[in-house]
């Protein structure tokens, strides 16, 4: 079945901030010098890429083109708590995000009738999802000694309530176009095989 604007919007959204992401993380991976978190931030890039080409052909599979996006989920993030001033913030803001990421894919899971498309999609992003977020935990357990576990536990909280409210607008703003995410009762007994 072709894609519902409302599912084109969506994956069309997803496509954009895997793009976004892509695109900071390169130039971060450019920037840093070489060590351990060069090199994982560098596959990290890598996978967000990936993932952007990922949505880009599931939505031709579907049957349509994506849409341009004006912004992306990480432009909301800047708004609401600024520009990480170190790679100690970078990385928290990134697991908190990353973690965000898994729990959305997720919840687009559990629609009923998914598409195989975007399922199969969804599962091999996933995969990468999952080491991203061990290897930028990691990463910041080894920062510990440089930047102390307090002030970055204290980082992770406020970029976590940060991500409470970015998603809270979005859902605010997007709500009529996530309802499909949601279905009522009566949407999950549908019989057509979509």
């Amino acid at each position: 079945m072709p894609l519902s604007e409302d599912e084109l919007f969506l994956l069309s959204f997803y496509r954009s901030s895997e793009i976004n992401g892509s695109l900071f993380f390169g130039r971060l991976a450019r920037a840093l010098k070489p060590g351990p978190i060069q090199h994982d931030l560098t596959k990290h890039f890598a996978d967000e890429a990936q993932h952007a080409w990922y949505w880009t052909e599931c939505i031709d599979q579907l049957g349509s083109r994506p849409i341009k996006l004006a912004d992306a989920y990480q432009d909301r993030y800047l708004e609401a708590v600024g520009l990480p001033m170190n790679v100690m913030e970078v990385l928290a803001i990134t697991l908190v995000f990353e973690r965000r990421v898994i729990n959305q894919y997720a919840k687009h899971l559990a629609v009923p009738h998914l598409q195989p498309e975007i399922g199969a999609t969804i599962n091999r992003i996933m995969e990468d999802e999952r080491w991203h977020v061990q290897w930028v935990r990691d990463a910041l357990v080894d920062l510990e000694p440089r930047f102390g576990k307090d002030h970055i536990d204290a980082t992770l909280k406020r970029y976590r309530q940060a991500d409470q409210d970015v998603y809270a607008q979005a859902l605010v703003e997007y709500e009529g176009r996530l309802g499909f995410l949601s279905p009522s009762p009566t949407d999950t007994d549908r019989t057509d095989d979509r």
